[in-house]
C-alpha cells in the first residue's frame, strides 16, 4: 500500500548513459514530482509521471545526498537505477522546498531501515519462526507512482511476514510428531492467508478499472489546475512588474522634477547674473562717457592752458620790456635830476654872486 507526500513541480533530465556528462530531459514540460511512501515494502521513493509513463522511480536510501548545483537546478544518483537525476526548477525557493524533504525522508528511510533490521533480528529466532507466517503477500506491486491504485489497495499484507530460514538448531521434523502437527497447522494458516490474498487481488483488479478511470480525471484536473496557477503566476508576475515599472517611473520622474527644479533656480541664478552684467555694463558705459567727456574737457584745459602759458611767456616778455625801459628811463630821469641839481647849485652861485 502506497501513502503520497509531498510533491513539486519541476522539469525532469536523467545523465546521459553513454558521456555520463550531457543531461538528457525526460520531460518536454515541468511534471509533478513527488515524495511516496511504500508501505509494503518499507521504502521511501521518488515518483514522477509524464502521462501514464514512470520517469522517475526512484528508492531513497540512506546513503543518498541531494545536490544543489545551481540555484534552480538539483540532482541525486541512484545506484540501483544506474543512473543520476537532475531537477530544475522555477525558482530558489521550490528547490531549498524539495532540497528539505529529501533531507527529510531520508532521514525516515534510515529510520525505516534500522527498525526492518531490527524486526530481522526477532524473527530469526526459534521462538519467532514458529509465531510466524510462512510466505511473502503476493500483493507487492512497485509502487511507480502514488496514485489511487496503490492508495486504495487493501491492506492484505498485514498478517503476514516475511518468512525466516530455519537454523541449524531446530530440531529435524521427521524427529517430533509435534513439530510435524505443527507445521501442519502452519500449512493450513498459509493456504487461508494465501485464499484470502487471492481474493483480495482478484477485488484490486476488478477496482484498476475504475482507479484508473479516477487517475486520468485526477491527472485531467491536475492539469487544467496547473494551467490556472501558470495563468495566474503569468497574471501576478505580470502586475509586479507594472508594479516595478510603475515605481521605476515615479522614481525617475521624481528624479526629474528634482533636475528641473535644481535647472530653474541655476536659470534663476543666471538671469540674476545676467541682470547684474547688465547693470555693471551700462555703468561701465556711463563711466566711459564721463571719461571720454573728461577727456575732451581735458583737452580743452591743456589747450587753455597752454594760451595761458603762451600769454603769460609774453606778458613776461612785455614786464622784461617794461622794466628795461624803465630802466633806461630811471637813468635818464637821474641823469636830469643830477643837470638839474647842477644847475640850482649853479644859480645858486650865480644869485649869491649877484
Amino acid at each position: 500500500m502506497g501513502i503520497a507526500g509531498r510533491y513539486t513541480r519541476a522539469h525532469v533530465f536523467q545523465i546521459d548513459p553513454n558521456t555520463k556528462k550531457n543531461w538528457v530531459p525526460t520531460s518536454k514540460h515541468a511534471v509533478t514530482v513527488s515524495y511516496f511512501y511504500d508501505s509494503t515494502r518499507n521504502v521511501y521513493r521518488i515518483i514522477s509521471l509524464d502521462g501514464s509513463k514512470a520517469i522517475i522511480n526512484s528508492t531513497i536510501t540512506p546513503n543518498m545526498t541531494f545536490t544543489k548545483t545551481s540555484q534552480k537546478f538539483g540532482q541525486w544518483a541512484d545506484s540501483r537505477a544506474n543512473t543520476v537525476y537532475g531537477l530544475g526548477f522555477s525558482s530558489e525557493h521550490h528547490l531549498s522546498k524539495f532540497a528539505e524533504k529529501f533531507q527529510e525522508f531520508k532521514e525516515a528511510a534510515r529510520i525505516a531501515k534500522e527498525k526492518s533490521h531490527e524486526k530481522m533480528e526477532l524473527t530469526s529466532t526459534p521462538s519467532q519462526e514458529s509465531a510466524g507466517g510462512d510466505i511473502q503477500s503476493p500483493l507487492t506491486p512497485e509502487s511507480i507512482n502514488g496514485t489511487d491504485d496503490e492508495r486504495a489497495m487493501p491492506e492484505v499484507t498485514q498478517n503476514s511476514e516475511p518468512r525466516a530460514e530455519p537454523t541449524q538448531n531446530a530440531l529435524p521434523f521427521t524427529h517430533s510428531s509435534t513439530i510435524s502437527k505443527h507445521w501442519e497447522a502452519e500449512l493450513a494458516t498459509l493456504k487461508g492467508n494465501n485464499a484470502k490474498l487471492t481474493a483480495a487481488l482478484l477485488e484490486s483488479t476488478a477496482n484498476v478499472k475504475q482507479w484508473k478511470q479516477q487517475l486520468a480525471a485526477y491527472q485531467e484536473e491536475a492539469e487544467r489546475l496547473h494551467k490556472r496557477v501558470t495563468e495566474l503566476e503569468c497574471v501576478s508576475s505580470q502586475a509586479n512588474a507594472v508594479h516595478t515599472h510603475k515605481t521605476e517611473l515615479n522614481q525617475t520622474i521624481q528624479e526629474l522634477e528634482s533636475t528641473l527644479k535644481k535647472k530653474e533656480e541655476e536659470i534663476e541664478g543666471l538671469k540674476q547674473e545676467i541682470e547684474n552684467a547688465r547693470e555693471l555694463q551700462a555703468q561701465r558705459d556711463s563711466l566711459t562717457q564721463k571719461l571720454q567727456e573728461v577727456e575732451i574737457r581735458n583737452k580743452d584745459l591743456e589747450g587753455q592752458l597752454s594760451d595761458l602759458e603762451q600769454r603769460l611767456e609774453k606778458s613776461q616778455n612785455e614786464q622784461e620790456a617794461f622794466r628795461n625801459n624803465l630802466k633806461t628811463l630811471l637813468e635818464i630821469l637821474d641823469g636830469k635830476i643830477f643837470e638839474l641839481t647842477e644847475l640850482r647849485d649853479n644859480l645858486a652861485k650865480l644869485i649869491e654872486c649877484s
